[in-house]
């Protein structure tokens, strides 16, 4: 199992350290609940340094992306940031991504921890243009510095102006006394942040300088389970919950970043897709009657008949009831319609709900 450059200060800080995506992560120290709270109200840092980070350079560099992922990236300028994922030539999706435009020439993409390899192998595969790849994952660091204090809290380590930064945006600069480091205002939490990319030698440094910052705020260390907790509040997908090489990105509910104005692969099979409509569908929903919806669970109509199943759930911490996301056959995906989530052999009911969750 790999380590994360902060692994040992995790252990010293009393996490509870699990395995994830071939990492050892921090899960919680305090409590989800307690993290949670941090994250919507103020501030909290996560050690995301398991993600996983290529360069694309070279005067096709846009071209190889434009192939091989949905978003249309032509769009990007110079320090903008864009979500996008990776079709599997059949129809089901390779990964999720962040592509970031550096320069005309060069792109840095971040990836899920767990597909590192196989994304690399994904877009090497689709790679006769000649386009300089390199993979930088086990060089680098990421933080994210995620909550609604955040800019004010980091605002002394740095001369980007964080406040004024846009969504999904990101500069170069100096922070915390550290050269050439990417800040970037994007996140999986829904309240507002930064996500902070350093050299995996400097990140003890950044560490140690973001919480003495943050001190007067109430800055704290945020693990993995609160992360999930956020996101899903959000209806953030998760890769391997709520899409994977099965779910195409039109019944996962990301026809919004599916432009169909270039190709792609698999843009013909998904352009029929949309043309003829999905058979099943990515909906969110909220219970009814107690009780928590988990990863697997069936979902059933009101006659016992299952018609999906829940990819990601849990009690939020924010309001106190149970969410979920869950793929339904297309029948039952409508706003308000009544579905029954399977726990332990019973139905409980619950209702198809439009996202966020959480609304500031």
């Amino acid at each position: 199992m790999k380590n994360t450059a902060l692994t040992d200060i995790h252990i010293s800080l009393g996490a509870k350290m699990v395995p994830f995506a071939g990492y050892n992560m921090p899960v919680q120290y305090e409590g989800v609940n307690a993290e949670h709270e941090t994250v919507r109200n103020g501030v909290g840092v996560f050690d995301v340094s398991h993600m996983g980070e290529f360069v694309l350079r070279g005067p096709k560099a846009l071209d190889l992306i434009q192939k091989i992922s949905t978003n249309d990236a032509s769009v990007l300028f110079d320090g903008k940031a864009q979500y996008s994922c990776m079709p599997n030539g059949k129809g089901g999706i390779v990964d999720d991504l962040i592509i970031y435009r550096k320069s005309e020439n060069e792109y840095f993409l971040v990836v899920n921890a767990s597909n590192i390899e196989k994304d690399w192998n994904w877009i090497s595969s689709h790679n006769d243009l000649g386009v300089e790849m390199e993979n930088l994952s086990d060089e680098y660091s990421l933080l994210a510095i995620q909550g609604p204090k955040a800019a004010e809290a980091m605002q002394s380590l740095t001369d980007i102006d964080l406040s004024n930064m846009v969504y999904y945006t990101f500069q170069m600069g100096k922070f915390a006394g550290i050269d050439n480091v990417m800040v970037s205002a994007t996140g999986y939490t829904g309240s507002g942040g930064f996500e902070v990319y350093v050299k995996n030698k400097d990140v003890k440094e950044l560490w140690n300088k973001v919480f003495e910052a943050g001190a007067p705020f109430g800055i704290k260390p945020i693990g993995l389970a609160a992360r999930d907790t956020l996101r899903l509040e959000m209806g953030f997908c998760l890769y391997g919950n709520d899409i994977d090489d099965t779910t195409s990105p039109l019944e996962a509910g990301l026809g919004w970043i599916t432009k169909f104005t270039k190709e792609f692969v698999d843009s013909d099979k998904l352009q029929k897709q949309k043309e003829e409509g999905v058979t099943r569908k990515l909906v969110a929903f909220e219970m009814v009657d107690r009780g928590i919806p988990r990863h697997d669970y069936p979902i059933e109509d009101a006659n016992g008949k299952v018609i999906g199943k829940v990819t990601s759930g849990t009690m939020s911490p924010s309001m106190k009831i149970g969410i979920g996301l869950g793929y339904v056959e297309i029948a039952h995906s409508k706003i308000d319609s009544e579905i029954y989530i399977s726990i332990r052999d019973k139905g409980i009911k619950a209702k198809v709900v439009k996202l966020p969750f959480y609304k500031k």
